[in-house]
């Protein structure tokens, strides 16, 4: 996949997205949000925002920036960020024009199995989180240690056309991340396919 496929494809799901998504997602997302456990004046960085479907679930307090490639997604999560401290970039999040250390939480649903480089995706967000700061991860991943079926490879093939990809595994994406520390990691959605992880960022190295 590459940056100009996902927009072509998330101008399309941006008009469907909020039809269904929170129907299979909902819940899931709301549990990333609340491990977080953010506070007012916080600040709190969510790459991939798309529509906004986290906004309404973000306490009040926390001043927002949500960072998307896709103006289709963007124009749907302005409507939801009426009357919140919340920013809307179009940005590439594998890319990230953010300095070092400026956010209190980063929030990735539904993102690195989507973007082309999840690892890269994860790196960005990472490198803008302070020392002490804390990531959830919301997302699917093929089991550590589970065979890549040919099966497999053919949901893989089919599910990559419409915009994500199920065989990433989460240690590939985090690997050498050298002051990451795994709080809390939760079975989700599909029997512990989808997970729900609690990072925290080691202050000076030291956790």
């Amino acid at each position: 996949m590459n940056n100009q496929r996902n927009l072509q494809i998330y101008r399309l799901w941006a008009f469907v997205y909020d039809a269904w998504i929170p129907l299979l997602y909902g819940r899931a997302r709301r549990r990333a949000v609340t491990l977080l456990d953010l506070q007012p004046g916080e600040r709190l960085l969510i790459p991939g925002i798309g529509t906004g479907l986290d906004l309404p679930h973000i306490p009040a307090g926390v001043s927002i920036v949500g960072a998307d490639l896709s103006p289709d997604m963007l124009a749907k999560a302005k409507a939801k960020a009426q009357n919140r401290d919340v920013t809307l970039l179009e940005m590439d999040v594998q890319v990230l024009n953010f300095a070092d250390d400026t956010f209190d939480a980063v929030l990735f649903n539904l993102l690195l199995a989507v973007v082309p480089d999840g690892a890269a995706a994860f790196a960005e967000g990472w490198r803008t989180l302070k020392p002490g700061g804390r990531a959830v991860i919301f997302d699917k991943f093929l089991p550590e240690g589970a065979a890549l079926t040919p099966g497999r490879r053919l949901l893989g093939r089919v599910l990559r056309s419409i915009g994500t990809d199920p065989n990433r595994r989460l240690n590939d994406i985090i690997a050498g991340t050298s002051d990451l520390m795994i709080e809390s990691d939760e079975p989700s959605l599909l029997r512990g396919q989808y997970r729900t992880l609690l990072l925290r960022k080691k202050v000076g190295g030291i956790s």
